[in-house]
């Protein structure tokens, strides 16, 4: 019988690989930023999966850690996504880089 860590490590597997493939594909700042954050949720899925089945608490805590770092990091991209899309009307990453002020 396979135990449910192994399937919650595969989900976990395929939401950090979908995450990668998000971020090395697409050219639109907001579908970087949701690679980002699966890759994140991922990497917090494998700390309540392992933690569940320690005395302590500290995966879940550690869990808790990254979900107040992905809200501080997606504030902070999305206002700096805001003010690039203000001054350049546009939201992918190739026009961007060959913009000049």
């Amino acid at each position: 019988m396979i135990d449910i860590h192994v399937y919650g490590l595969g989900l976990s597997v395929w939401l950090f690989c979908a995450g990668v493939v998000m971020v090395i594909t697409r050219r639109n700042i907001i579908l970087l930023l949701l690679g980002i954050e699966l890759m994140l949720n991922a990497g917090n899925l494998n700390f309540v999966i392992f933690s569940n089945g320690a005395p302590d608490e500290a995966g879940q805590i550690f869990g808790v850690f990254v979900v107040v770092i992905a809200a501080a990091e997606i504030a902070v991209a999305l206002a700096i996504f805001l003010n690039i899309h203000k001054h350049y009307k546009s939201s992918d990453i190739d026009q961007l880089n060959e913009m000049k002020h």
